[in-house]
């Protein structure tokens, strides 16, 4: 991936909720002005979700979600309405696509998503068929208390009024506009300690790195890069301290053990928490580490796919350092990619990687789950700190 590109994980997520035939993917392809999604006259062509990264005039680098209808029926219908509720989670604006006078199914989803905080656009479609769309859409208007646009996805009219509106309602938090935000300033010299072990894909750097270096060039920060075992050399070859040292959690200890007393610390790890979640309730979260017994049950959440690697961070290492600490019998349950319980109740803490792959919006509904059912939740990087005795003395923001 060149640097240039935007991570799926950094786009704006649109997702467009309707019932089956209302025509979801036509307004995409009207939005996107070119074929992104599969027509067709049959409802229910759209089954399972449909991501396309994209980059629409005005908005900017978009997640554009097409949904299977929320009307959708049988038992495949069923689970396919459910794949389309777990899209919420992932979702910094949402449209609904109105094609009839019949609402009440519109309206519910879009007080569901409301409450959520979730910025909602009502979409009257196929207003070059409907006779009486002008009634239509203020009766939405009105149930909904917001405005309607009327739009036509076939001939075009007023899908530049609905990218205006999408434009109006862009979240300015749906992305932190710096991985490092206050913890570097333009002149500074970071250091980065990156481990290429075997976790490192062969020949490219992991996204955190990717996007650290990005953000720290962008502010005109002397960068200079080295691995673990070159730590010692390159703070020697350094006229001065770094101002920041920037290493990847695995090492956070024996880097922490080595650095100049004036330089400040942080991980990646730590970086994506802040930037992608709540940083201070992760640190909350791993205060509890100190109340674990053996009797206890963590479950720790990847949001990587990858396949399990030697001395991985979260199946392995983790895990490793917990047992020592706390006792070989404490239960660990690992979970990866969109796999995240529903019920959480059962575990007394829950420990994310950084989130990299994941939106803002998406690791922040998982906070809240947490914390709707009370369960500690927090970050490995954080962790890691925690368990190394440093959490105290590394920089979280």
């Amino acid at each position: 991936m060149g640097l240039t590109d935007t991570p799926a994980s950094n786009r704006l997520h649109i997702a467009i909720f309707g019932k089956r035939n209302s025509g979801k993917s036509s307004l995409i392809n009207a939005i996107t002005g070119q074929s992104a999604a599969l027509i067709s006259d049959i409802a229910g062509t759209t089954t399972d979700p449909v991501y396309k990264a994209m980059e629409v005039h005005g908005i900017g680098p978009c997640m554009i979600i097409d949904t299977a209808g929320f009307d959708d029926e049988g038992e495949l219908g069923r689970l396919r309405v459910e794949k389309t509720k777990a899209v919420i989670d992932k979702t910094d604006i949402a449209i609904i696509v109105f094609s009839d006078g019949d609402i009440e199914a519109e309206c519910e989803w879009a007080e569901i998503l409301k409450k959520r905080n979730i910025p909602v656009a009502a979409v009257l479609n196929k207003i070059d068929v409907l006779k009486d769309y002008y009634n239509i859409s203020g009766k939405i208007s009105s149930e909904l208390d917001v405005s309607t646009i009327p739009v036509s996805a076939k001939s075009g009219a007023g899908i530049s009024e609905l990218i205006n509106l999408l434009i109006s309602l862009t979240p300015e938090n749906y992305e932190k506009d710096s991985l490092t935000a206050s913890l570097a300033r333009e002149g500074d010299s970071v250091l980065l300690v990156m481990p290429q072990d075997i976790q490192a894909p062969k020949g490219r750097l992991i996204l955190p790195q990717v996007q650290t270096i990005r953000d720290l060039l962008d502010k005109k920060c002397v960068v200079t890069c080295v691995t673990t075992g070159k730590l010692e050399e390159a703070l020697k070859n350094l006229k001065k301290p770094p101002e920041l040292i920037i290493t990847d959690s695995q090492v956070f200890s024996d880097v922490y053990a080595k650095k100049p007393k004036e330089s400040r610390l942080t991980s990646f790890s730590i970086l994506m928490a802040a930037s992608k979640g709540d940083i201070h309730v992760f640190a909350d979260g791993a205060e509890t580490i100190d109340a674990l017994t053996e009797e206890s049950r963590v479950l720790i959440a990847e949001a990587c796919t990858h396949a399990p690697l030697e001395e991985d961070i979260g199946r392995v290492k983790i895990p490793r350092i917990l047992r020592k600490r706390v006792g070989e019998k404490l239960h660990i349950d690992m979970v990866s990619g969109m796999d995240f319980p529903e019920d959480l109740s059962c575990y007394d803490l829950i420990i994310h990687c950084g989130g990299c792959m994941f939106n803002r919006r998406y690791v922040l509904s998982r906070i809240r789950r947490a914390q709707e059912q009370g369960v500690p939740i927090t970050n490995y990087g954080v962790a890691l700190a925690k368990l190394g005795g440093i959490l105290d003395k590394v920089e979280l923001s």
